[in-house]
């Protein structure tokens, strides 16, 4: 009996719910400078459990069609259980090598492992809609960040009722049981299937009627085009994730504000405007995309987001520009997710998306060290906003990347 597509997409959400524990990384770091680590320390942790996300992501899309995308699901929400488990078990939550064991490494695994799983299953089910689809499928990411963080923090406090540890392990147990049921219906559709109605494109470049292999693909200049565009653009956005509440604090403490109202407010503009914009900005990228093209959708958003970077430092001490600065840039980063791994299936195949988009992937590992780190180490010199002036700059560059990039053509044997 043929399953209803939309139950995809409900699994889909449920799966990117708890993979989105990673960008909850802020919550945590708090406690974290208060037990003895530096800003760097902190970023390391969120650097590593990125790049072996994106690592293992290429094996995950390798593996998935002899594996079967439900067990890679469970498999992979299993991993990202013990790793949280491992780091509140490890050193009380706050030994540095515990934790970046238990979240980076072993965490960053399970993300990789479960992250392409709705996203190629998704296409394959909803051919018609890919921005809409892709957009859905990846919201739980964003709007998982936003509910990890209240719950650890304010205002439910999960921290400072139980400890660092016990939230970790509370943490793992769910993170591995909620998506082990989100996988349940993740299964491709029979060969052959078509939604009702539905006419594929005419098969010309750039139509995802092309099936490059990932050779194929790393054959092409498109690719390091869009590699570029997205390392800058994603590891801007990740850096924002992880000093979006240490530098709005500093910033609003410089014009006046309490420690503990700084807390407060640079605390809401990452919890409620950042995380909350993160997850909408993945739809509606999504959804724009499918009227307005993705190359167009890209540049228009890198080129957004480039101009918030370069104003941010002017918003950070301003607590209603602050969210608005905290709004945009999150839904930016989030329109990141729907619109990378639409063009990569647009541009080199919608059946191979699912073995090529984890290589255009691997820009966000790159960023994601990159940028963190850089942005922790030029916290700690007292300069954040150099780092967000660089992350401005860079995408500048990436969304010129984009814009003159035309669509590949595949060569016939």
């Amino acid at each position: 009996m043929l399953q209803n597509r939309w139950f995809v997409v409900i699994g889909a959400v449920l799966i990117q719910l708890n993979l989105g524990a990673i960008y909850a990384w802020s919550v945590f770091t708090p406690a974290l400078t208060a037990a003895g680590w530096t800003k760097v320390d902190t970023q390391i942790v969120f650097a590593v459990g990125l790049a072996t996300f994106a690592l293992v992501m290429v094996f995950s899309g390798r593996k998935m069609a002899s594996w079967g995308p439900r067990n890679m699901a469970m498999l992979g929400g299993i991993l990202l259980g013990c790793g949280y488990i491992l780091a509140g078990l490890k050193g009380g939550g706050t030994d540095f090598w515990g934790v970046c064991l238990g979240v980076g490494l072993i965490g960053g695994a399970g993300i990789g492992l479960g992250y392409v799983v709705p996203i190629a299953v998704g296409m394959r089910w909803f051919p018609d809609r890919k921005g809409l689809i892709t957009g859905l499928a990846v919201a739980g990411f964003g709007f998982g960040a936003l509910a990890w963080i209240k719950i650890a923090g304010a205002p439910y406090n999960l921290i400072k009722s139980v400890g660092l540890d016990n939230t970790f392990i509370y943490y793992g147990i769910i993170f591995a049981v909620l998506t082990i049921i989100g996988a349940l219906p993740m299964r491709m559709p029979p060969a052959g299937w078509a939604p009702k109605g539905y006419v594929a494109p005419a098969n010309t470049a750039g139509s995802g009627g092309d099936s490059f292999t990932v050779g194929g693909m790393l054959s092409t200049y498109q690719f390091y085009m869009i590699f570029l565009t997205f390392t800058f653009s994603a590891g801007a956005g990740l850096m924002a994730v992880g000093l979006m509440k240490l530098f709005p604090m500093e910033a609003l403490k410089a014009t006046g504000f309490s420690p503990e109202e700084a807390g407060a407010i640079a605390g809401t503009a990452m919890a409620v405007f950042f995380s909350l914009a993160n997850g909408i900005g993945r739809i509606v990228w999504g959804i724009l995309s499918d009227s307005l093209g993705r190359k167009r959708s890209i540049v228009i958003m890198v080129v957004l987001q480039g101009v918030l970077f370069l104003s941010f430092p002017m918003m950070a001490g301003v607590p209603y520009l602050l969210y608005l600065g905290a709004t945009l840039i999150g839904f930016n980063f989030g329109g990141n997710f729907a619109l990378f791994p639409a063009i990569t299936s647009d541009m080199f195949g919608n059946k191979t998306v699912a073995q090529n988009y984890p290589l255009v992937f691997l820009s966000y590992g790159v960023g994601g060290i990159v940028f963190p780190i850089l942005g922790g180490k030029l916290g700690d010199m007292k300069d954040f906003p150099l780092a967000f002036s660089i992350c401005g700059i860079a995408c500048l560059v990436g969304a010129l990347c984009t814009a003159i990039t035309k669509p590949p053509v595949l060569k016939k044997a």
